[in-house]
């Protein structure tokens, strides 16, 4: 898998995204979820590891990309980072993708590549757009309860929210259970200081704000 050519700064956060090739599913069932984000986690490190042998007392010493939020969704993902030390993000990308590629095609018997070209990255250096990831990332369950809630104006906000929250697969639920696994919110600006302002700010952006 090709690697990107774009730098990245440490100290500096990017939104990272990508989708399945011809826009298929890349998740099928809970266990790839599940497995691609067990990846997540254990792709994080310095250490040269054999999947095989990572056990659930595994040690992944120092990470190289620190996490902020992230989304699974069926046909694409959404992450957002930091670069942490030099070459950081482009390396964890690789593992992770390459992993979950290999993983997939063994599974469903099949081959060639399963993303849509090199993942995509977006440099967020202002304040503000950082902030509104979080929304962005967190709110993306809600097209699959009704894909046109932007235009909808008699959408269900209560239903909508509670999907979001319910929702397995995006780091909303560290954020409320306050386990965090996969991120390191240590690393990112403190915008929301209890799991409530996570509520109220996606309350707010599912009744009043267009994107």
């Amino acid at each position: 898998m090709a690697l990107r050519k774009q730098s990245f700064e440490i100290d500096e956060f990017y939104h990272l995204y990508n989708r399945g090739t011809e826009k298929r599913k890349i998740f099928l069932d809970k266990r790839d979820y599940e497995h691609f984000l067990f990846l997540m986690y254990v792709c994080n490190t310095t250490k040269s590891i054999e999947l095989r042998n990572v056990g659930k007392n595994f040690d992944r010493g120092e990470t190289i990309v620190d996490i902020g939020a992230y989304c699974l969704m069926p046909n694409h993902f959404h992450i957002l980072v930091r670069e942490k030390i030099d070459n950081g993000i482009s390396r964890y990308i690789h593992k992770l993708l390459t992993s979950y590629s290999m993983y997939f095609n063994k599974k469903y018997k099949r081959t060639g590549k399963l993303y849509e070209g090199v993942f995509k990255s977006i440099h967020a250096d202002k304040d503000n757009y950082l902030k509104y990831l979080y929304s962005y990332i967190h709110l993306n369950p809600a097209k699959l309860v009704d894909k046109n809630w932007k235009e909808n104006k008699t959408k269900n906000v209560s239903n909508l929210l509670n999907y979001i929250f319910s929702y397995q697969y995006s780091s909303l639920k560290e954020y409320i259970n306050q386990k965090f696994i996969i991120l390191n919110p240590s690393e990112f600006p403190y915008y929301f200081k209890k799991p409530e302002d996570h509520k109220k700010e996606l309350f707010e952006w599912l009744n009043f704000k267009e994107k």
